[in-house]
């Protein structure tokens, strides 16, 4: 069974963290700009209808991106809380690797006789050679009859 990654390996929690924030700011940043634009022309008497109240949507706008980035600020804090409640599962091993086995069958194989003009051939050969003389003829096989019968 797969084990789950530490929260600190989880990419989306950290997209969740990452932009939560960047969002947070972004909102903040376009709150205060057009709070504070709005202020100083009504201050001066420089402020025209347009000023303020379309001024007065972007603010909104971005106190809704500002709260948009707190919640999911929230979110990722109670992920985090709620990730580090929950019972680890040690990793079980279930054999080591041993690489010792593999160098001494590697290295326990001799190096086969090469005829250095026909080096497949003469293994072969020599191989077919050594099969065949290590077989011993079976009693009453039909081949060995059917050739033994045509010599006679």
């Amino acid at each position: 069974m797969a084990t789950r990654p530490r929260l600190i390996r989880s990419i989306p929690f950290w997209s969740l963290l990452v932009g939560s924030l960047a969002v947070a700011v972004a909102g903040g940043w376009l709150t205060t700009e057009t709070l504070s634009g709005i202020d100083a022309r009504l201050t001066d008497g420089s402020a025209t209808n347009s000023d303020v109240y379309v001024g007065q949507v972007w603010a909104i706008v971005g106190a809704i991106v500002l709260g948009a980035g707190l919640v999911g600020l929230a979110l990722a804090a109670a992920i985090a809380a709620a990730t580090s409640l929950l019972p680890q599962r040690p990793l079980e091993v279930v054999e080591p690797l041993s690489f010792d086995d593999a160098e001494e069958d590697e290295t326990s194989d001799p190096e086969p006789e090469v005829d250095a003009a026909h080096p497949t051939t003469a293994a072969y050969d020599r191989a077919r050679d050594e099969a065949f003389d290590a077989e011993e003829p079976a009693q009453g096989a039909p081949g060995r009859d059917r050739a033994e019968a045509g010599s006679r």
